[in-house]
């Protein structure tokens, strides 16, 4: 059983967070652009009871052609939040051939995406922790870091100078469906211009 547990953080920018992570030997990972598939049952209660359903694909950062949703792709499926500071739950996670064939077994099952959203995201390995850059469009600039434990998250926290940033409960799916509401987008689909 894996257990995600992390802790986002509003910024105005990433600049300084980035040149923190090279000061301080943080090893660069990777850069990519995410797509995120969410789906749900009908009457919503995946997310009603917590429950997170994702597709994700990705295609490096600075590659120009949209996602191949015929490329290699994770199925997620994410327990309910425990309580605490941090967020904190458990994580099931595996690779899918593809998005495409992801996205209709599921439909078969009877779930539907009710949500598709892509995110720039640079990810580091510092202190123990992931370290995650984020831009979604639309929404602002974070910072996720995820560790073991709530000790080493925030040790991370302190040494990346982020002690004072905001931190941020909702999850990014949350943030997109209020964006999508607000902005009257029915379809649900927010992506990178």
């Amino acid at each position: 059983m894996a257990w995600e547990i992390e802790l986002k953080l509003r910024v105005a920018s990433h600049d300084d967070i980035r040149q923190r992570l090279r000061d301080s030997g943080a090893h660069f990972a990777s850069k990519v652009l995410e797509q995120n598939d969410i789906f749900d049952r009908r009457d919503d209660t995946l997310r009603t009871s917590g429950v997170g359903l994702r597709v994700r694909s990705t295609r490096d950062a600075d590659n120009s052609t949209r996602i191949d949703e015929s490329a290699p792709a994770t199925l997620t499926v994410k327990g309910p939040r425990e309580p605490g500071v941090l967020k904190s739950r458990e994580e099931v996670e595996f690779a899918v051939p593809n998005a495409e064939i992801a996205a209709r077994m599921l439909n078969l099952l009877g779930f539907v995406r009710v949500l598709r959203y892509e995110k720039r995201r640079e990810s580091w390995r510092f202190g123990g922790c992931l370290v995650e850059l984020d831009e979604p469009p639309h929404l602002g600039r974070f910072v996720e870091i995820e560790g073991p434990d709530e000790a080493t998250i925030n040790t991370v926290r302190t040494e990346l100078g982020l002690s004072q940033a905001e931190p941020v409960a909702d999850s990014y799916v949350r943030l997109m469906m209020n964006y999508c509401a607000a902005h009257g987008l029915n379809e649900r689909v927010v992506t990178i211009a």
